[in-house]
């Protein structure tokens, strides 16, 4: 493990260049899901080539990166979409690049169970020889609406049911919910968007070792915006690790929803980590591993003085 590792994060947005104007036009998208895909794959592909060029060990990925944010609206053509969370056409793509550029990925994708048929929101964990470790399936669904527009995502997939991964030396923590990845960058978890809204999430991540969560999202809203700033510093303060928060900038044809981007990592000591990208679609950050095993500056030791079974 390096005491101090580079890491990149993505914030774009859906690279297909031949999206309908209208959402009645999407119609004609079903026999083209392939091509969507693939541009998007091709799109992030580029990305993770970028980060590793700029320096970065590890990148996280946008969430379901290999598609717009087709939960605007309910439309079955999107179930489509699904694949394989170990030998679909992303994954494949995406553990290339990982060993082409020495990088870990860590890649949201829209998983189709082989065995179960169900989908999931999944984050597939890559280390950087392009072996792939495990998966991280999003445990809280959320269903919707704002003053901006609607998220539907009970309509595409469903929340984790316990273990998602084989045993192995390289998964670490008991609770099978959220596991934590033994990479050669450091103890990697996950927490995709609407996890980030829920207590326990962090601390289970944090119980298991991590040091570094990343948490993809998709995100739009004015009360949204306002938590982003504050959640990941709590967080990352709270449980002694480094968090980023990544979401989508800009906006989609045909729903034309502005997210805002602002992604950024948190600090153990609930500071913002500088961004180090000369590009707005990568954050770019130098995390200091080595830094949370040191006693925390405030003199405070929250693991140390909880008090169990009061809560």
């Amino acid at each position: 493990m390096m005491s101090t590792v580079r890491a990149a994060m993505t914030q774009t947005v859906n690279a297909y260049p031949d999206m309908p104007a209208t959402v009645k036009g999407l119609r004609g998208l079903k026999r083209r899901l392939d091509a969507v895909r693939g541009a998007n794959v091709e799109h992030n592909v580029g990305l993770i080539r970028g980060a590793a060029a700029l320096g970065a060990k590890v990148v996280g990925l946008g969430e379901l990166c290999t598609g717009p944010y087709f939960a605007m609206t309910k439309d079955p053509m999107w179930l489509g979409l699904a694949e394989d969370a170990a030998d679909g056409p992303s994954v494949g793509a995406f553990a290339e690049a990982a060993r082409e550029n020495k990088i870990v990925v860590v890649a949201p994708i829209y998983e189709l169970d082989a065995k179960t048929k169900r989908r999931f929101n999944t984050a597939v964990i890559i280390e950087a020889d392009g072996t792939v470790l495990g998966k991280y399936r999003k445990t809280h669904i959320p269903c919707g609406a704002n003053e901006q527009g609607e998220f539907a995502e009970t309509y595409y997939y469903g929340r984790s049911e316990g273990p998602q991964n084989r045993k192995s030396a390289r998964i670490l923590g008991k609770n099978p919910y959220f596991p934590v990845f033994k990479t050669s960058v450091g103890k990697i978890g996950a927490a995709i968007c609407y996890d980030r809204h829920f207590e326990g999430v962090v601390a289970a991540l944090a119980e298991a070792g991590a040091e570094l969560v990343f948490s993809p999202a998709v995100t739009f809203g004015a009360k949204s915006r306002r938590l982003w700033e504050q959640e990941f510093l709590v967080d990352a303060c709270r449980h002694r690790l480094f968090l980023g928060g990544s979401n989508r900038r800009g906006a989609e044809k045909p729903w034309n929803q502005p997210y805002f981007g602002a992604s950024y990592f948190a600090g153990p000591d609930g500071e913002k980590v500088s961004n180090r990208s000369p590009r707005p679609d990568l954050v770019i950050a130098d995390l200091d591993l080595a830094s949370l095993k040191k006693p925390d500056p405030s003199g405070w030791d929250l693991k140390r003085d909880v008090r169990p079974g009061i809560y």
